[in-house]
């Protein structure tokens, strides 16, 4: 241990990598002690981009402490461990009904794949992104591919020094608007060839030929963006694994999308209806509604279970392949479950508003209850899971058409 960061001492125990128990104890203890804990729980935000610079600011004091690095190897800035480390991480944060940083979600998702098909780019570029200095955007779906990536269409043209060229457009790309850099799948070979046709590039949001135009939801915040990319040159250390190899760095990614973001999320809606409950008691609920939030709870239960099992093989490096489309299924069911709930028991404070809701704290749940409508969209349909699980898990005959 070393110098002290917001009263405690900065983390570096070898100890914590063998003994997650205690890895566990310490960091509750160090939330507990924490004296800027109610700030951080309490924080309400009226944009995107505030929430974001918010988290950025919690990411950079959790790096300085030490926590937040264990589950991540020490050339991008971790302290080593593995994915049960983050795992209790995200749990930990629950208990003490903390936010998660929403830099978290795609982290997750992104920098599984930098790390086994590109060390030396993520070696130079993810240690920024833990200690939330930076954070990117996951460019895939397309106005004509959304859950199908194999129909994707922005081509990537093979230029002489071995880089790419490229063109098209990109949507729906989750915390767009403020990414410093975006990852993104393109064609670079023919659009027969499907997914043996695509490669996985990391270009930065600002490179010349990019055109980021953020969307605005139905809350009317900007989480989302669509992006254009006209002669963007990415040199080729910036390709992220093989040309044309970009399915497998997609399907790999994937697997952590609904792993360890599936875990993430969960851990989080547990923290929303731990904050839900007094409420409930407070107002007296009707049995119907207590008994739906009990079935709520064991749903989010359930599906963390299964997601727990998802974690515990990414940790031992095992494939997951095709069964995490049940993780994404049951979460994703769930994370709406637990908005839709939360908005019919604060119903007068969401709708109209009273004295116990702050017009900032309405306007962030409102936001969070529109935004919980993708839930079973974003990051591959419930349709295109279901049919995932029928063909490769079930083995079921394919639909006559």
């Amino acid at each position: 241990m070393s110098a002290t960061v917001d009263g405690a001492p900065t983390v570096r125990s070898p100890a914590y990598l063998t003994d997650l128990a205690l890895y566990r104890s310490d960091f509750r203890s160090y939330l507990r002690h924490l004296d800027w804990s109610d700030e951080w729980r309490g924080a309400v935000h009226s944009s995107a981009e505030a929430a974001m610079a918010h988290g950025a600011t919690v990411l950079a004091r959790l790096y300085d402490a030490g926590w937040n690095r264990y589950g991540w190897p020490e050339h991008i800035g971790g302290l080593g461990g593995n994915e049960l480390h983050r795992a209790v991480y995200y749990e930990e944060l629950g208990h003490a009904m903390l936010p998660v940083p929403a830099q978290h979600w795609t982290l997750e998702t992104l920098g599984p794949a930098l790390i086994k098909y590109a060390p030396t780019l993520a070696a130079a570029s993810l240690p920024d992104y833990l200690c939330g200095k930076q954070w990117w955007g996951q460019c895939f779906s397309e106005p004509e591919a959304g859950s199908d990536l194999a129909a994707l269409r922005t081509r990537g043209t093979e230029d002489s020094r071995g880089g790419l060229i490229i063109n098209g457009q990109k949507i729906w790309t989750s915390q767009g608007p403020t990414a410093a850099r975006l990852l993104a799948l393109v064609r670079t070979g023919s659009t027969d060839s499907r997914h043996r046709g695509l490669t996985m590039v990391l270009v930065d949001a600002d490179a010349a030929g990019v055109t980021v135009r953020p969307i605005a939801l139905a809350s009317g915040r900007l989480e989302l963006a669509e992006v254009f990319f006209d002669d963007v040159a990415v040199p080729a250390t910036r390709i992220v694994g093989d040309i044309n190899g970009g399915w497998a760095v997609a399907m790999h990614l994937m697997q952590y999308e609904r792993g360890m973001y599936g875990y993430a999320v969960l851990t989080a809606a547990l923290t929303e209806l731990a904050h839900l409950r007094p409420q409930l008691s407070a107002h007296g609920a009707s049995a119907a509604l207590r008994e739906r939030f009990a079935h709520t709870y064991i749903d989010v239960l359930a599906a963390q279970a299964r997601t727990a099992k998802t974690v515990r093989s990414l940790a031992a490096g095992e494939e997951v392949g095709p069964g995490s489309s049940i993780d994404k299924l049951l979460f994703s069911k769930v994370e709406k479950e637990v908005h839709d709930l939360i908005f019919d028991v604060r119903r007068d404070q969401i709708v109209a508003g009273d004295q116990s809701c702050t017009a900032a704290a309405r306007d962030s749940a409102r936001a969070q209850w529109w935004y919980s409508r993708a839930a079973t969209i974003m990051g591959g349909t419930a349709e295109v899971q279901r049919g995932i699980i029928a063909d490769h898990i079930l083995q079921l005959p394919r639909e006559k058409r």
